[in-house]
């Protein structure tokens, strides 16, 4: 399904082109809110890569190459907008909670 959102024939902008990542329309895309309990965690863990138990700003920087080779790095804008959608506590960084 991610895939979808990241090719040029979908009904989205493409994430390719700077600035133009939508956090709501990718969420969207990836049944974010649809997914287990599991399936969330699992992407989580996926996400977190140094295992420390949050998703932190330069983790999220690269979140599209975790679903397309040719996936480009989030702007520092972009970054933020995402990590304070999924900053439940203003910590700075996503809990897996």
């Amino acid at each position: 399904v991610s895939m979808i959102f990241l090719s040029s024939s979908s009904g989205f902008s493409s994430p390719i082109a700077a600035e133009s990542f939508n956090y709501k329309k990718f969420f969207e895309m990836v049944g974010l809110k649809k997914k287990s309990p599991e399936d969330v965690k699992k992407v989580f863990h996926i996400l977190d890569k140094d295992r420390s138990g949050f998703i932190e700003e330069e983790e999220l920087k690269f979140v599209l190459k975790g679903f397309t080779p040719d996936g480009r790095d989030l702007s520092d804008k972009e970054t933020k907008a995402l990590l304070a959608a999924g900053d439940k506590d203003g910590d700075g960084k996503i809990g897996a909670d």
